[in-house]
């Protein structure tokens, strides 16, 4: 598994551009994370690639004109495996550890 990081700059379609050449090649994405990043926007992709295809997804990525850095390296795990895991009910974002409401501190 490799994990790309993707910088761009957020015009009209890029992040649908980077995103199509993963799909046309038929690779699946495990996991795409976009966000904003400063003055420009990143994406974070984890994918299972060959070295022939990595070297195609760059050269791709690359000549998309608002694409500005790309890199990647190993993924640390495998998807699904030490991540958070919820297993029980969560109190609602209003109420504090120990039970009481926000609007019950404040008083």
């Amino acid at each position: 598994m490799q994990v790309f990081h993707i910088r761009y700059r957020n015009t009209q379609g890029t992040l649908m551009r980077i995103l199509n050449a993963v799909s046309r090649r038929g690779l699946d994405l495990p996991s795409v994370q976009a966000q904003a990043a400063e003055r420009d926007h990143s994406v974070s992709l984890v994918l299972e690639v060959n070295p022939r295809q990595m070297g195609q997804l760059y050269r791709e990525w690359y000549s998309i004109v608002d694409v500005t850095d790309v890199r990647s390296s190993a993924a640390l795990r495998e998807q699904g495996e030490g991540g958070p895991t919820w297993t029980g009910p969560h109190p609602p974002a209003a109420e504090s550890a120990n039970g009481q409401s926000a609007r019950a501190l404040l008083a």
